[in-house]
Order: structure tokens, then C-alpha cells, then sequence
């Protein structure tokens, strides 16, 4: 391994490999999709059957949990093998354990506790899935596309989140749960026939990994994060703000059903989806600014005022265009995101860094739905409630009316995070860490 502080990632793809990347990314992007659609139907299965908003949150935790802690494990496999192979069985994994779903629906076996270990398994198999896609995506695209590529994998994850739950509403009117679970059957087959069909350059796995010494592999993802400090500092960065918009986003929907109706919360959501649509879409066109951290610091700032505002006041037409304003910054941010570790990071060791990176900025995540609920209902909301004399005092700043305690959260999380992404933009690895790659490769 090099102790290079950057080593580029300059090897030109293989011949053909941009029709290979259209056609995982249209199998991706239809799997993508049919997951989102059983994701949203057995979501109302659940409470239907139990009525408990806890048992529905939980299967969020088992659909979360296991890709963290096997993150580690599966970077290793994916440097040592195929990556176009581990997609393969990740998606024919997420199939087959949907299909037992639908079999035992028609059944009228299915119980709560196959749910969650269902989504379990399938969370299982995303933890090997992300990492070995990002790290194909790195050796079949040119160097100066990854940003448009990175794009269109965020446009997949937003077109899937915007239109999922309304194609569901609708499928399961017509064809029951039974029939959208097979949809995600059908669509886990398409994504594994594209993938067969995509020629992909020879895989050529990391040499050091073929030793029996699994402890060491383990923790290379993040011994080679801990030697390069301008990626530690990002990744710290992801790990903090992760944790701040997911208080954010668990918090929106009460926050808007305090002073509004059911269908304006929908509206609310949908602006949501659009802007995450619109804005990957404009990714994937456009490719990105010249300085890529750049698109990482100036969009996060810009997010951090559009939570600040969206709290500011209980006015549905401010509070969705803030969110739209929020989504439409976060493929921005990632895709820029990606691209850095993409360019900088040896193709052999992606797989084992990227899983590391992934579960260090998602475990902030659980955390921050744990906390964001009790702090709102025990904290906040009593803290700020009419007739207090916070209430009246911070009226210029939250407006009137019930639950302005999560508007004081919006506040204190914006804030947050406009600190701590000038306190990024100070460090001067973090702020050249592109400058600091380009002096390496001459």
C-alpha cells in the first residue's frame, strides 16, 4: 500500500464499459424501485395488523441496523471477489427473501416477527451490494464522469423514494400486497439479467487480501482512512451532519401535522421527493463544479439555512419549499461526496474503505431517530408551550402556535450545522484536500 496522502485513480475504463454502466444502472434503478414499492406495502401491512407506530419503527431498525455492523465484513469480500458477482447475489438474496414474503402472505402464515428478520436479510445483502457497486462504478467509468455517474445512482434512490409510495397506493388497490411484493420479485430478476449482460474489465482483487489475517482486513478500511486526514475529516463530517438532518427528517412529520392536515403533509413530502429528483437529475447532466468539496460545503450551508427557515414559521408553503430546498441539496452533496473517495481511492481497496466509510456516516442515523422523538415530547415541546415565557419571547423567531418546541429544534440543528461546516471549510486539508491530490499525482 502506498503512503502516498492520494494516489489517483487515472486507468482508463475498459472498451464498452459505458453501455455496461447504463445498462446496471437501469437494473439498479428498477430494483431500486421495486423495493421501494414493498417497502411502502409492508410498512401498511404492519400497522394495520398491530396498530403500534413502535412495531413499525422497528422494522426501520432491522431494516438499518445489520448493514452497519456488517459493513466491515462485507468491504473485505468485495475486494477479494468479484464485484459484479456480489451484486449478483446481494440482489438474488433481497429476491428470494422477498418471494418467502409473498409466499407466505398468499399463505396467510406471515406474522411480525418474519417481517423483521426479512428485513434483516435484506439489509444484510445492501451492506454488501453498496460497496461493490460503488467500487465497480469506480472501474468502468471514466475519471472525469464519476460526478454525473454518482448523480444518476442519487437519481435512482430519489426517483425510487418519490414515486414508490404513490405507484403502491395504487397497486395495491388493484393487485393486493401480494402482487406489488412480486413486482420487487420480478424487479430484483431484471437487476441480476442486467448485470449478467454488462461486460465488466476483469476483476484483478487486492493481492494483501488473500491472507488468512481477517482481523487486519477487518480494520483496513479504517487504518487507511486514519492515515489520510483530510478523508477522516470528511467522513466526520458526514458522521455530524448525518446525524443532524436525520433528527430533521424524523421530526418533519410532526412538526407539519401540528398546524396542518394529513394532504398537506403528502404535499410536503412530495416537494421532498422532487427536490431530491430534480436536483440528481441536474447532477447527472451537469457533472458537477470544478472544485468538488466545493459542492460538498456550499450546498450543506445552504441546507442548514433552509432548515433554520423552515422552522422559523408554522406556514405549510414556507415549510415545503424549505424542504424542497433541503432535498434538493443532498444528491448535490453526495454525489460530489462520492466522487472524491472515487478519484482518490485505490479501485483494489474501495470495497473495504467504502463499507467502513459507509458504516461510520450511517451510524449517527439510528442514534439521531432514538433521540430526536424524546427530546421533542419531553424537552422542547414542553419547554416552548403557549403561555411560557420562551413561548412568548422566541414568538419573533418560531411564530405562533402548538409543538413550536421541534420549530426550536429546526433552529438549534441549522445552527449546528452552519458551525460545523465553517469549521470544515477552515481546515485547510479538508478545504484542498482536491489541490493536495493533484500535487501527489504529478
Amino acid at each position: 500500500m502506498s503512503n502516498a496522502v492520494f494516489v489517483a485513480h487515472d486507468a482508463k475504463p475498459q472498451v464498452g464499459t459505458i453501455k455496461s454502466f447504463f445498462l446496471i444502472w437501469i437494473g439498479q434503478l428498477i430494483s431500486l424501485t421495486g423495493t421501494g414499492l414493498t417497502r411502502f406495502a409492508l410498512g401498511i401491512w404492519v400497522y394495520q395488523m398491530t396498530g403500534s407506530a413502535t412495531k413499525f419503527a422497528l422494522t426501520e431498525v432491522f431494516a438499518s441496523l445489520p448493514a452497519i455492523i456488517v459493513f466491515p465484513l462485507a468491504g473485505v469480500l468485495v475486494d477479494r471477489h468479484d464485484r459484479r458477482w456480489i451484486m449478483i447475489l446481494s440482489d438474488a438474496g433481497s429476491g428470494i427473501s422477498t418471494l418467502m414474503i409473498a409466499l407466505l402472505l398468499v399463505w396467510g402464515r406471515l406474522e411480525l416477527w418474519q417481517i423483521y428478520v426479512v428485513a434483516a436479510i435484506k439489509s444484510i445483502c445492501s451492506a454488501f451490494q453498496w460497496p461493490a457497486y460503488s467500487a465497480l462504478v469506480t472501474g468502468i467509468v471514466p475519471r472525469q464522469h464519476l460526478v454525473r455517474a454518482s448523480g444518476m445512482m442519487q437519481f435512482s434512490e430519489a426517483l425510487s423514494q418519490s414515486i414508490a409510495p404513490a405507484l403502491a397506493g395504487i397497486l395495491i388497490a388493484l393487485i393486493k400486497i401480494q402482487g406489488v411484493i412480486l413486482i420487487d420479485v420480478a424487479s430484483f430478476l431484471l437487476a441480476i439479467m442486467m448485470l449478467g449482460i454488462a461486460v465488466t474489465p476483469r476483476f484483478a482483487p487486492d493481492a494483501n487480501v488473500s491472507t488468512t489475517n481477517w482481523t487486519s482486513h477487518l480494520l483496513f478500511g479504517w487504518k487507511y482512512i486514519q492515515r489520510h486526514p483530510a478523508f477522516m475529516a470528511l467522513l466526520i463530517f458526514f458522521a455530524i451532519t448525518n446525524f443532524l438532518t436525520g433528527t430533521v427528517i424524523i421530526l418533519i412529520t410532526p412538526m407539519v401535522l401540528s398546524f396542518a392536515s394529513v394532504q398537506v403533509l403528502a404535499v410536503v413530502l412530495s416537494c421532498a421527493g422532487l427536490g431530491m429528483l430534480f436536483s440528481s437529475l441536474m447532477m447527472s447532466v451537469w457533472g458537477g463544479p470544478k472544485r468538488l468539496i466545493q459542492g460538498v460545503l456550499i450546498p450543506e450551508l445552504v441546507l442548514g439555512i433552509a432548515i433554520i427557515l423552515a422552522g422559523s414559521r408554522p406556514y405549510p408553503m414556507l415549510v415545503a419549499s424549505m424542504v424542497f430546498v433541503f432535498t434538493f441539496c443532498l444528491p448535490i452533496i453526495l454525489s460530489c461526496s462520492q466522487a472524491i473517495w472515487q478519484r482518490n481511492v485505490e479501485p483494489e481497496v474501495q470495497g473495504r474503505v467504502f463499507a467502513v466509510r459507509r458504516m461510520i456516516a450511517w451510524s449517527t442515523l439510528p442514534l439521531a431517530y432514538a433521540l430526536a422523538g424524546p427530546l421533542a415530547d419531553r424537552v422542547f415541546i414542553p419547554l416552548v408551550h403557549p403561555g411560557s415565557h420562551l413561548y412568548s419571547a422566541l414568538i419573533p423567531f418560531l411564530g405562533i402556535g402548538s409543538n413550536r418546541g421541534i420549530g426550536l429544534i429546526f433552529w438549534g440543528v441549522g445552527i449546528c450545522i452552519l458551525i460545523t461546516t465553517l469549521w470544515a471549510s477552515r481546515y485547510s486539508r479538508l478545504r484542498q484536500i482536491e489541490e493536495q491530490h493533484s500535487r501527489q499525482s504529478d
